[in-house]
């Protein structure tokens, strides 16, 4: 008796550990992939960019490209909360950051340096054809 309860307790704990597993491998990666944000309201009036995320050993990394640049510029931080992320990257010179919070599956808002508002919209493979 007590090897079948120890058995039924080893195969409980099994599934148990294969349910949770299998949980948290489905959970999409939100903020990856491709971005068309625009920041509202700046100097030089709005800005419209383009953000690229990949995950990299997992550790999001990326680029942005903005108007004014004709080569992306690099991300040099990212901090990932789960359901933002700041960007730290720079733009003509300055180190700036950019706040993405999810609103919707394809949409975000935001803000650049907590100063400006930013909103965004996922691009879709679709979008990309020309």
């Amino acid at each position: 008796m007590k090897k079948l309860t120890a058995i039924l307790t080893v195969f409980f704990f099994m599934l148990l550990s294969f349910n949770s597993y299998a949980q948290t491998e489905n959970k999409p990666d939100y903020f990856v992939g491709k971005w068309d944000v625009t920041v509202i309201g700046t100097p030089q009036g709005d800005a419209v960019m383009k953000v690229d995320l990949k995950r990299n050993e997992g550790k999001l990394t990326g680029t942005i490209l903005t108007q004014s640049g004709s080569e992306p510029a690099a991300i040099s931080k990212i901090e990932e909360t789960d359901g933002s992320v700041k960007l730290y990257f720079t733009a003509s010179g300055y180190d700036v950051f950019l706040l993405l919070q999810k609103k919707d599956d394809d949409h975000v808002t935001g803000n650049l340096l907590e100063m400006f508002d930013a909103k965004g919209v996922r691009v879709k493979a679709e979008d990309t054809k020309s």
